[in-house]
């Protein structure tokens, strides 16, 4: 496949997105997507991003989690790019106008102070790492359903990123018993959705170590500065106008939204 084709390819996910229209995945036309050529049309759709002036912030793990990979009938991590407009201030407002099938997971970020590049240890990402945040990613899919399509078609689609939260608190890693932090996540005061952070990889912190490999299997390295969220620990929930979405992980506090249409 060659760039033109990549670029094109970009730009139909990108003008869908744009419109808030779900469209077939690649894979009905390019049945034979390999996985790089997938990688590098997820950079061209960032490219045209960030020509309209947005600024990549850091990097979303996905399918980290075993709840996750079987709701996607999907088996293997991936990652997508986060830029500074797809962050909601923590208690902000989400709007669901412009957007296609959006839902929302409980997830734990990290923030890192200096570069990661290569393969690297669990150690070597806690000592990159200078903070742990919780988080919850907003997914929504360009392609019609939003299921049960190829790990190729994600991947091309930015890995199905949208939106991002941040809570306040933020704290050292080693702080914490990373593996085992219970985190629940409740709409309207109702507990949707609950688990222990070693659902993420295991242990959150390895997602680190995942996506240096996923970078460097490309040539490229998690630079200081990054927001890394390590993915998901449950499946998605759907969200509705007028819900309150609150997640809570034990040691990292709360973070919220609400949604309006």
């Amino acid at each position: 496949m060659t760039q033109r084709n990549h670029q094109e390819l970009a730009q139909l996910l990108d003008q869908a997105r744009l419109d808030a229209r779900s469209v077939p995945p690649l894979t009905k036309s390019q049945p034979e997507l390999p996985l790089p050529d997938a990688y590098a049309i997820q950079a061209e759709g960032i490219r045209l991003r960030t020509a309209r002036g947005e600024r990549v912030v850091g990097l979303k793990m996905g399918l980290t989690s075993e709840a996750k990979r079987k709701q996607m009938n999907l088996d293997s991590p991936v990652y997508g790019v986060l830029t500074d407009r797809m962050q909601v201030p923590a208690d902000g407002v989400f709007r669901l106008q412009g957007f296609i099938h959006p839902k929302i997971e409980p997830e734990i970020a990290f923030r890192t102070s200096r570069e990661l590049r290569g393969r690297i240890t669990r150690e070597e990402a806690l000592e990159a790492c200078s903070s742990a945040m919780a988080a919850m990613e907003i997914l929504d899919s360009r392609y019609i359903d939003f299921k049960y399509f190829s790990l190729p078609d994600v991947v091309a689609d930015n890995s199905s990123s949208s939106m991002f939260v941040l809570s306040t608190t933020e704290r050292p890693p080693r702080e914490l018993d990373l593996a085992r932090l219970p985190m629940s996540m409740e709409v309207n005061g109702a507990q949707v959705q609950s688990a222990l952070s070693s659902a993420i990889s295991g242990d959150p912190i390895l997602s680190v170590v995942q996506l240096c490999e996923l970078l460097d299997a490309r040539g490229e390295s998690l630079p200081a500065g990054s927001i890394v969220l390590a993915g998901a620990a449950t499946v998605a929930h759907m969200m509705q106008p007028g819900d309150q979405v609150r997640l809570t992980v034990e040691g990292l506090g709360s973070v919220a939204i609400s949604v309006a249409p």
